[in-house]
């Protein structure tokens, strides 16, 4: 279980494809010293298991459900990634409750300079629009934001200046992938309400 704020970026040492089918990714971060085999850590928001580390890296191993699934496929040596360590009972949760378990893989469509920060927009599969809620939240590369505007299967976020410099976002472009894992409530309640149509007809 993560929060959606981002501890640091890190950055991806190598690349390997494993088996030709899976992928192991290193990446390098300030904690890769203390960190341990088999801890949860979200790149980009997509969770995985620490498989070995040292001084300076740590790895993980990514199968071909969570390739198909994310961007992480899309990944190369020197690009930053966004880190969270996973939650802990003496963790303050400051973004919401975040799975590390992405729904889907959306597309920017749109990126807009204001004075203070950035308008970014979003679009994504259809079948997944019953998922939005404006003024509701969503985890977008890892990071938790707040939907500022929905219009069917696009949305839009604002980012502050501070998530802008200390996520990956700064690096992105129209057209780029982003990871989203939306709201694990609000899944659940479009799940049951689902489960209740289909049982009354």
């Amino acid at each position: 279980m993560f929060t959606g704020i981002v501890q640091e970026t890190g950055k991806i040492t190598s690349v390997k494809s494993l088996n030709g089918g899976g992928q192991e990714t290193t990446i390098s971060c300030s904690f890769a010293e203390t960190c341990h085999i088999d801890e949860s850590i979200a790149i980009n928001g997509a969770c995985h298991t620490v498989t070995s580390f040292d001084k300076h890296t740590f790895t993980v191993q990514s199968v071909e459900e969570t390739l198909r699934k994310t961007t992480m496929g899309d990944l190369s040596e020197n690009e930053e990634v966004n880190l969270e360590r996973s939650l802990t009972l003496q963790t303050g949760i400051e973004g919401h409750l975040v799975q590390g378990h992405v729904d889907t893989v959306g597309e920017i469509s749109s990126m807009e300079k204001e004075e203070t920060g950035w308008l970014i927009s979003v679009q994504f599969g259809k079948e997944f629009e019953n998922m939005i809620v404006g003024r509701g939240s969503i985890t977008m590369e890892g990071i938790s934001l707040t939907i500022a505007r929905e219009e069917g299967n696009e949305f839009i976020v604002a980012i502050i200046p501070y998530t802008w410099e200390h996520t990956n976002l700064k690096n992105k472009k129209i057209g780029d992938h982003v990871n989203l894992e939306f709201d694990v409530i609000g899944k659940y309640v479009v799940k049951y309400l689902a489960s209740i149509g289909r049982d009354s007809l």
